[in-house]
């Protein structure tokens, strides 16, 4: 978008002119006061749609894709965690067991980085072999 002067000034429209009242306490227009016909609204171009919108959502930053990943390793660890205490303090519940298995789902996706997916096998193959001692495949 391309700004003409300091604030735009120069696209701004003239300020209506003033109503003139007669002595009799009621106003009349002049013929230059009559309303001017609306000029034809002018389309706006689109650069490459809608299409070329969603194709750039779907590009993901390798950054990004590397966060999500070491975060969702780090979700996976936290509930191998609460599993293991749950288990050394007899308190094992079934919601612990259920978060484990949510988070196994995330570590499916690929970080980019090839080190890090290994790291994020082997957590996941933990996380398996957890859900199937508890039964829950």
């Amino acid at each position: 978008m391309r700004v003409h002067g300091p604030n735009g000034t120069a696209l701004a429209a003239a300020p209506p002119p003033a109503v003139r009242r007669s002595p009799s306490g009621t106003f009349s227009l002049s013929e230059a006061d009559a309303p001017s016909a609306q000029s034809a609204a002018v389309a706006l171009r689109t650069l490459g749609g809608i299409d070329a919108l969603i194709a750039l959502q779907g590009i993901e930053d390798p950054v990004e894709r590397r966060k999500r990943a070491v975060k969702h390793g780090r979700r996976a660890l936290d509930a191998l965690d609460e599993l293991k205490l749950g288990l050394l303090a007899g308190t094992l519940d079934q919601a612990t067991l259920l978060r484990l298995k949510s988070v196994a789902a995330d570590l499916k996706d690929g970080s980019g980085d090839e080190k890090l997916d290994q790291v994020l096998g082997e957590i996941d193959l933990r996380v398996a072999v957890e859900l199937a001692k508890a039964g829950l495949n």
